[in-house]
């Protein structure tokens, strides 16, 4: 059974409301601006709701996963809300950071640790995290691409850097 079975994963398509928000999320401005403050409100809603409501799946209908990972510096456990992408039983998650000029430190801590949980709704499940082969990538940025726009756009904003993808896997 893979990760998505595990978590009940489901994607619904998004409303007119919702697609208008992606379109403004996926702009240079609206992605600088949710970069900077939609961790603050993600976070907490998820625990106020216990995993039922995230920002992004309200706002812009995404399906948003909450990735626990251990700081590579830190030591400490830290989770960060982030778009799931279905990549045949698995979930797949990219390193765009909304197409901003770093790469975000999830991927430093899934590279320093690949043990990780992922959490959906209220649902968990202790997963291990690969680096996505090139194939994989080029198919997780399709389907992530079917369903948020942002997706193409980031990449093409962060094409400086080389944009990491990971496959959670059940452990």
């Amino acid at each position: 059974m893979g990760v998505i079975a595990e978590l009940g994963y489901a994607m619904r398509p998004p409303n007119a409301l919702q697609r208008a928000n992606q379109k403004m999320a996926s702009s240079r401005a609206g992605s600088w601006l949710f970069q900077r403050t939609l961790y603050a409100v993600d976070r907490p809603l998820f625990k106020l709701t216990k995993g039922r409501v995230t920002a992004p799946g309200v706002l812009a209908g995404l399906p948003v996963v909450m990735l626990t990972t251990v700081g590579a510096k830190s030591g400490r456990d830290r989770t960060m809300p982030l778009v799931g992408i279905p990549l045949g039983d698995d979930l797949a998650v990219i390193g765009t950071n909304y197409g901003q000029q770093h790469t975000p430190g999830w991927v430093y801590n899934l590279r320093a640790d690949p043990e990780a949980r992922v959490a959906y709704r209220a649902r968990s499940v202790a997963v291990t995290a690969r680096r996505a082969t090139a194939a994989e990538a080029e198919r997780a940025f399709e389907v992530g691409g079917g369903f948020y726009g942002g997706f193409p756009k980031y990449r093409r904003r962060a094409a400086h850097r080389e944009i990491e993808v990971f496959v959670l896997e059940p452990r």
